[in-house]
């Protein structure tokens, strides 16, 4: 069986449109020469072949470009572990292959117009009476303009490639699409977040993958001062030992951080991707809470009280007396109390 057929029928399928627009247009043309030689359909005809000749050649040449380009891109192995180069050369050419289509259908069809004559004369006319309506579509078409030249941006400087681990906007996932105006980021959760091509030329941004996909993954915990930090650095070593998840490049566990009644606890440890590294991070938290709980429970935070007890009695001061209260006001048993010069009333 040969397996270059479903290459060869790609190729059959994309030059079938324009070929057969091709010869109908010649035929046509050829037609009315033959049936018509002296009138006017021969000039009309030949005109309309021309435009969709050019049409169907401009077509042709930018579809095959976008085939071998994508047959091309389906030979990289984006899904190896170490697929930097394939992701470089992937987002290269996918940001190409799509300025290469747009540029081809605006030449091709300008092209076919200037074959035209009433098409080139309006055209002309266009051009010299636009005025303020060519600043205005200008205007409207700049955000258009500036994520072309950010695409043209990113494919040659590369800030971002097709799967890299990024976070912008408080999100985190995997660049999936790298479109002409927009690119497609797939979230951890599986929601798609759909950015402007200016958006990482204007804005910072995280790329957990610029250079490597290997990350460091921090965990940390707060402790009672009675934690044995020791011990917690030989069960970390022992830890990553057990799992497949880890790269063997760093492990580390130390006190980073301490206040009153607590210390912080963190430990670094490194994966070849970002998805392995926080599922690293968890492994490691679960299992050293387990053996905390099971043997060191006096790890954990608590709050501490002492009562103090003392031999000497404490000194009874009683409260002062209520100083004199002038007349009117009241006594403690809420009768009216009178100066101690005026005599009290005779019944």
């Amino acid at each position: 069986m040969d397996t270059r057929a479903p290459g060869k029928l790609a190729w059959i399928a994309r030059l079938r449109v324009p070929v057969l627009i091709m010869l109908v247009s010649i035929g046509g043309w050829a037609g009315a020469e033959y049936l018509w030689p002296d009138s006017g359909y021969v000039a009309a005809t030949l005109i309309a072949s021309r435009f969709l000749t050019i049409i169907a050649i401009g077509w042709a040449v930018t579809s095959l470009t976008d085939l071998a380009i994508k047959r091309r891109i389906s030979r990289l192995d984006i899904d190896a572990s170490d697929n930097f180069l394939a992701r470089k050369t992937a987002t290269r050419l996918d940001v190409m292959r799509r300025v290469i289509i747009v540029i081809g259908a605006i030449a091709t069809l300008a092209c076919a117009l200037v074959v035209v004559p009433w098409a080139r004369q309006l055209g002309v006319s266009l051009l010299a009476s636009a005025g303020i309506v060519g600043i205005a579509v200008g205007l409207a078409a700049r955000p258009v303009l500036a994520n072309l030249i950010a695409g043209i941006q990113i494919a040659f400087t590369q800030p971002i490639r097709i799967e890299d681990a990024v976070v912008l906007e408080n999100e985190w996932g995997w660049i999936e699409e790298i479109d002409l105006f927009y690119v497609v980021v797939r979230i951890w959760d599986r929601r798609r977040l759909i950015v402007p091509l200016t958006y990482f030329i204007e804005k910072p941004f995280q790329n957990w993958t610029r250079k490597t996909g290997t990350i460091i993954g921090s965990v940390y915990w707060w402790l009672d001062y009675r934690a044995p930090v020791a011990k917690m650095r030989d069960k970390l070593e022992e830890i990553l030992k057990t799992t497949d998840l880890w790269d063997g490049e760093v492990c580390n566990l130390q006190v980073s951080e301490t206040d009153k009644m607590t210390i912080q606890v963190r430990a670094l440890a490194t994966a070849s991707t970002s998805p392995r590294a926080w599922d690293l991070r968890c492994y490691i938290r679960e299992q050293m809470i387990n053996w905390l709980q099971a043997e060191h429970p006096e790890a954990f935070p608590r709050i501490r009280a002492r009562a103090e007890v003392s031999d000497e009695p404490m000194a009874f001061t009683p409260p002062a007396r209520p100083s004199d209260i002038e007349l009117g006001d009241q006594s403690l048993d809420g009768t009216e109390k009178l100066p101690e010069d005026q005599p009290e009333p005779k019944a």
